[in-house]
Order: structure tokens, then sequence, then C-alpha cells
């Protein structure tokens, strides 16, 4: 059963995140975007940057990149740019009449758990793997369901779970 989306208050204090979302069925990702970026921004999120890819197969290898350069500069400590807090997913796939959706959906899947532990950045997996338009309605433009506030509200919590463990 799909439900809503609770409200909570969290703060982002110093943070800084990154949304990688595919274009591909836009109408419903940029949905996802505009309400995963109003909760960062409503949280006081210090920077927000929006990065697109053309599909969801492309989503790893962009979160890849931006969870290396968080590291690295964690690793550093340069006193330049606070490292990202998280980088938040975003994508749609919808099935179709053949089993294309489920493999590109379950290389994302993998994709974006092993950056996560590579580089100990949270990587919020809300690249949605569907069956139809009707369930990406309900997820993507309900505003009382939509996952890239529930995404948005995941990096807030793993920010703070991260800042209170020892590097």
């Amino acid at each position: 059963m799909l439900k809503d989306i609770k409200s909570r208050r969290l703060r982002a204090g110093e943070g800084r995140f990154a949304i990688v979302a595919s274009r591909y069925n836009g109408r419903y990702v940029d949905a996802m975007v505009r309400a995963a970026t109003a909760e960062l921004k409503r949280a006081g999120a210090k920077d927000v940057r929006v990065v697109r890819v053309p599909g969801a197969y492309e989503i790893p290898v962009v979160a890849a990149r931006l969870a290396q350069a968080a590291s690295c500069h964690a690793t550093r400590n340069t006193q330049h740019t606070a490292p990202l807090s998280a980088i938040i997913c975003l994508g749609v796939i919808l099935r179709g009449e053949t089993v294309h959706a489920a493999h590109i959906g379950e290389a994302v899947s993998r994709a974006l758990m092993e950056i996560q532990v590579r580089h100990e950045v949270p990587v919020i997996h809300e690249v949605l793997l569907l069956e139809n338009e009707a369930q990406a309605r309900a997820r993507c433009l309900d505003p009382k369901r939509n996952r890239g506030r529930e995404a948005a509200q995941t990096a807030l919590a793993m920010a703070q779970v991260m800042g209170a463990l020892p590097r």
C-alpha cells in the first residue's frame, strides 16, 4: 500500500547536497526534482546542485564522480567548500514488454549501493522501477506521496547520522 510521506522537521545545517536526475520520463522526474529541492531548501541546505543525465542508466557514473570528489575532499580536509552531505538519485523506469527495464533497475541499484559504500557518502536511491504510468503519477505527481520529497528527507537524516560518526 502506498503511504503518504510524513512531514519531518529535519535541518540541513551547513549541508551541501547533489541531485542526479534523469531526463527520461521527464514529467515524473521533474516533479521529484522540484519536491526534493524544495524540501532541502526548506531544511536550510546551504547548497543544492542538480545534475541532469539522459536516462536512469547514466545516473551511477555521475553519482560516482560526485562521491569520489566528496570523499577526496574529506580526506584532504580543505577549507574551500564543505564536502557533499548526500547525493540523491532520481529517475523513473517504466516496465515495458521486455525485461530491459528490470536489467536497468538492477544495474542502477547495484551500482548506487557500491558507490555509497566505497566512498562513504550517502547515496539516496529513488530511481523507481514502476509497472505503469498510474504508479508513476501516484509516486511523483501527488504532493503527499512524492518520492523526491521522501528522498530529500532521507538525505537530511543520513547527513545527520554521518555527521555524528567519527571520521
